[in-house]
C-alpha cells in the first residue's frame, strides 16, 4: 500500500452531494495530514501526457547549443530553458542534477498581466512543442482549480474563494529532465529536499522513480502514482493562507542506485500560483488560542520573489 492517499475528482464534479462531502473529506484530511494525495478522474488524457512526454524528450535530447538559445537572461528563468545545475534548494550550495523547461500563463483579458508576464517562448525546431504544452497547462490548471473548490468548502470558505486569484495566476508547467549520472555526485541529488512554493503542485506520473515525501515522524516515504494518476501536494503559499492547518510537506527527488545511473528520469510539475496581489494573510478561521497565528502578512507576488532570490534563480 502507498503510504499517499488516492482520491477521485469524478466524486467531486459527479453532481451526488454525498461523493462530493466524500471528496472534500478525503483530499482535507490528506492534506492536513501529509499534504500528499494521489487524484485519479483529473482532465488529463492518457493520450495528450504521452505527447507531451514525446515532445520534451525531442527537446532535451536537441544539442546543447540549440537548447542554449532558449535560456533567456533576466527574467529568473520564468519562461523558456533553465540549463543544468542553476536552480539549488534553500540552504543548499550545490545545484540540482536537473534541466528544465517553464511553459507560463496565456493570459485572457487582462493587458495588465499580459504586461506583467514575460511570453512564453517558441521552440522552432518542433513544430508541436508549444501547442502540446499549452493544452496540457490548461488542462492541468482546470484541475487544480476543481482541487481548490474542494479545499475552500473543507476550510469552511465559499467554494469558489480562490477563483478569482487563480484566473490568469502566475503558474507553471516544468518538464524536467534528469539526465544520466556520469559520475559520483558531490552532495548533489536530482532534486534536494524542499517545499514547493505555490498554493498547490500537481506531478503528471513522474517515468522513473525516486519521489520521497518526509511524513510527520520525519521519515522518508516513497511517492508512487499509479499511471492514470496526478500527484498532488500542498505549497508554501496555502500552508501559510491556512496558518499551517494545510501541511506543505518537504519532498526530494533521490538518486537512482548505481546500476540505474545511465537512464534519464523526466518528471513534469505544475505548480499553481495564484495573482501576485492575493493576500497570503492567515486565515482567521484557521487561527484560534490553541493555533496562534504563524506567518506575517504578505502578498503572493511579495512572498514568491523572496522565495525565487533563496533559490539562485533571481539576484537581490
Amino acid at each position: 500500500m502507498s503510504a499517499i492517499p488516492s482520491v477521485n475528482l469524478q466524486d467531486f464534479v459527479s453532481g451526488d452531494p454525498a461523493r462530493k462531502e466524500k471528496f472534500i473529506k478525503e483530499i482535507g484530511a490528506a492534506f492536513e495530514n501529509i499534504g500528499f494525495v494521489a487524484l485519479s478522474g483529473h482532465f488529463l488524457e492518457d493520450e495528450l501526457v504521452d505527447k507531451l512526454y514525446g515532445e520534451i524528450k525531442d527537446f532535451f535530447h536537441q544539442p546543447q547549443e540549440v537548447k542554449d538559445k532558449y535560456e533567456i537572461e533576466g527574467i529568473g528563468g520564468q519562461r523558456g530553458y533553465t540549463s543544468f545545475g542553476k536552480e539549488h534548494a534553500k540552504g543548499k550550495k550545490e545545484g540540482d542534477l536537473k534541466e528544465f523547461w517553464h511553459f507560463g500563463q496565456y493570459v485572457e483579458d487582462n493587458p495588465k498581466l499580459e504586461q506583467e508576464y514575460p511570453d512564453n517562448v517558441l521552440v522552432e525546431e518542433l513544430p508541436n512543442f508549444n501547442a502540446v504544452g499549452k493544452e496540457t497547462y490548461q488542462k492541468l490548471e482546470k484541475t487544480a482549480k476543481y482541487v481548490l473548490r474542494a479545499l475552500a468548502l473543507h476550510l469552511d470558505l465559499e467554494e469558489t474563494y480562490f477563483d478569482q486569484w487563480i484566473k490568469n495566476g502566475n503558474s507553471i508547467l516544468r518538464p524536467i529532465h534528469y539526465p544520466p549520472i556520469t559520475e559520483e555526485p558531490k552532495n548533489a541529488v536530482r532534486a534536494a529536499a524542499h517545499g514547493d512554493i505555490n498554493l498547490i503542485t500537481l506531478l503528471m506520473g513522474a517515468h522513473g522513480k525516486g519521489l520521497q515525501v518526509q511524513n510527520h515522524e520525519g521519515e522518508w516515504v516513497d511517492a508512487i502514482a499509479r499511471p492514470d494518476q496526478l500527484m498532488i501536494n500542498v505549497g508554501d503559499m496555502l500552508s501559510r493562507l491556512t496558518n499551517n492547518k494545510l501541511k506543505s510537506t518537504i519532498h526530494q527527488v533521490v538518486n537512482p542506485p548505481k546500476e540505474l545511473w545511465g537512464t534519464s528520469r523526466y518528471s513534469i510539475p505544475f505548480f499553481m500560483h495564484p495573482v501576485s496581489e492575493m493576500p497570503l494573510n492567515c486565515l482567521k478561521n484557521c487561527v484560534d488560542e490553541n493555533h496562534p497565528k504563524g506567518f506575517e502578512d504578505t502578498t503572493a507576488g511579495e512572498y514568491l520573489n523572496e522565495r525565487l532570490i533563496e533559490l539562485g534563480l533571481v539576484k537581490k
